[in-house]
């Protein structure tokens, strides 16, 4: 039994069209770092940024920023390496089942569940946040019971908050899964003309805001401790593991390496390069709020809305910052739709979930069955839970996963070094472990009904996998073959 579940897959030459009708190559460079950018700009720099500043760290919120992106451009030179060998849909789940092996490789796409699925909600509900603050605008009012979820993490308790469930996050949910439904080349293009706007609307703000930019705001740069994980230093490596949820996903350009024209050369072009812009963006709209307004005013639902509303000279703005901040948020859910279903359908191909979710719809050419899925659960999420428990637990999810990925770069060197690697990390030794290490680090600084919320889910995964994944292993089966030969 441990002889299969430490068994890698070291065979990915028929990872796509003979299982039936393939996926579309339509993906070149331009279009997975869109892909990128589009997956990672979101929920992060226009809700928890504010949250962040608000509660950990103040202005040192940039400090934050720059620490998670150290950790995230490790682990982006790894993603970049594996890509090159390993052209596949299911990012981190294949690059472990080809180091660590099958065990590791289920928990690690277990957890990527996390990251994409999860993930997508909670951006859903910061989309709800900036919907209605725009139909206030206009003067029309929801319902705050419709509006909101349900159940609220309120002094370490789980308790109701009166609503019914979140509507307008269950719509833009529902709509986006639709387009994804339809076709990666549909759906990529939307969102590249997302991706376009948003972008654009950032750089807007930061130009015009940074001409009311008040830098007394600015100080002190790092308030003064005010207890556990409030400012200080302590603060700002809380407000990383925070900020770090507005990283993930620029990895999700690997999610589409069977629908990339070449792979091998774009995948890490996109995978650097979307990780790069966002970076720049999210350090100057950081800069940027927090010099319009005093960052302990941010902790809002809007925090870059806050802040302009803050001067009645860039009133205007306030329209375009809502507008496009709907248009970002909803790039990143629809990315996120686009990536969950290609890992299933790995996973299902390797015998570890059922067929069905291997399924390719024989006229659109996309996971079909898997985008209802995800959608349908990612809505359900999205209707009763609250960002904060939402973030907290896709970001451990996702540093769980870049730890393997940074460890498997320095396996597959030892075990395989003869693979031709068209990327490879430099450094890799001092690159990898620093990899490891600041991704371990971020991780200790999560709460610990965090670590009980993972724990459950950690739980639920071995049960999948240990009940179906094991028994119907077509790695397992190749084994048993070989052995009675």
């Amino acid at each position: 039994m441990l002889k299969q579940l430490l068994a890698r897959k070291t065979d990915f030459s028929q990872a796509d069209d003979s299982h039936g009708p393939a996926l579309k190559r339509t993906l070149g460079p331009w279009g997975l770092t869109a892909l990128g950018i589009g997956a990672v700009i979101g929920g992060g720099i226009f809700v928890i940024t504010g949250q962040a500043a608000a509660e950990h760290a103040g202005p040192a919120i940039i400090l934050a920023f720059v620490i998670a992106a150290i950790c995230c451009s490790f682990t982006a030179l790894c993603y970049a390496e594996f890509a090159t060998l390993i052209p596949m849909s299911g990012s981190s789940y294949s690059y472990a089942y080809a180091t660590l092996g099958e065990l590791v490789a289920w928990f690690i796409g277990w957890n990527m569940v996390l990251e994409y699925g999860v993930s997508a909600s909670a951006v859903a509900v910061s989309w709800t946040g900036y919907f209605v603050s725009l139909l206030d605008h206009v003067g029309i009012h929801l319902p705050t019971v419709l509006t909101n979820a349900p159940l609220a993490y309120t002094d370490g308790h789980l308790v109701t908050t009166g609503a019914l469930f979140n509507l307008p996050a269950v719509g833009i949910v529902m709509a986006l899964t639709w387009l994804c439904y339809v076709g990666i080349r549909e759906s990529s293009g939307a969102n590249l003309v997302m991706v376009i706007f948003k972008v654009a609307l950032i750089v807007l703000v930061i130009a015009a805001g940074w001409h009311y930019v008040n830098p007394a705001l600015w100080h002190p740069f790092i308030p003064a401790s005010q207890g556990p994980e409030k400012y200080g230093w302590a603060g700002i490596m809380r407000a990383a593991t925070l900020v770090f949820f507005a990283y993930i996903g620029f990895e999700a350009t690997s999610t589409a390496a069977q629908e990339a024209k070449n792979p091998q050369r774009d995948l890490p072009i996109a995978t650097l390069a979307s990780l790069a812009i966002c970076t720049i963006l999210y350090i100057g709209i950081a800069a940027v709020i927090t010099g319009l307004l005093r960052f302990d005013q941010l902790d809002t639902a809007e925090p870059v809305v806050t802040a302009v509303r803050a001067h009645p000279q860039l009133f205007m703005l306030r329209w375009a910052v809502e507008i496009g901040a709907l248009i970002g948020l909803s790039s990143v859910v629809l990315v996120m739709i686009i990536a969950q279903p290609r890992i299933f359908m790995i996973m299902a191909r390797d015998g570890l979930l059922p067929p069905v979710f291997a399924k390719i719809h024989p006229r659109y050419h996309t996971p079909h069955i898997n985008t209802v899925i995800t959608g349908v659960g990612i809505a359900a999420l999205a209707a009763v839970f609250p960002l904060d428990v939402l973030g907290d637990l896709v970001s451990m999810g996702t540093l769980i996963a870049f730890v393997a990925v940074c460890a498997g770069v320095l396996i597959l060197r030892k075990t395989r070094p003869d693979l031709p690697r068209t990327f490879r990390v430099p450094w890799a030794p001092v690159t990898c472990v620093l990899g490891v290490l600041s991704c371990l680090a971020l991780l200790y600084w999560e709460n610990w009904y965090q670590w009980l919320l993972l724990g459950i889910w950690t739980v639920v995964g071995m049960a999948i996998y240990f009940g179906y994944g094991r028994r119907h292993s077509h790695l397992r089966r190749e084994q048993n073959l070989a052995a009675e030969s």
